[in-house]
């Protein structure tokens, strides 16, 4: 991952589900990332924990935000992805301690 994905990783840490109070990096969501300086587009492949989150729209819609608060010249699209489904292995060591799995 190059220097930008990753500062735009650390930025959609900002991002929280707020049902599991777990940010979507840490959640293992975030799928991919993709910036086009080119284009000025920003790329996201997200999952969810499951087709009927019922937090689904929140966590897009806060994704989005993030993007343009920070990167206010570029165009930022939300792919949601299904494929693998998400699952608790995708969680981070520091997703699996917030969640009390250690």
């Amino acid at each position: 991952m190059n220097t930008s994905n990753e500062k735009l990783m650390e930025l959609l840490k900002e991002v929280i589900d707020p049902e599991l109070m777990v940010n979507i990096v840490d959640l293992g969501l975030v799928y991919g990332v993709t910036i086009n300086e080119d284009t000025h587009k920003i790329d996201v492949d997200l999952t969810l924990t499951s087709r009927g989150c019922p937090m689904g729209d929140m966590i897009t819609e806060d994704t989005k935000q993030v993007i343009n608060a920070n990167y206010p010249n570029y165009e930022a699209e939300i792919h949601l992805v299904w494929d693998p489904a998400w699952s608790i292995e995708k969680l981070t060591e520091k997703g699996k301690e917030e969640l009390g799995y250690f």
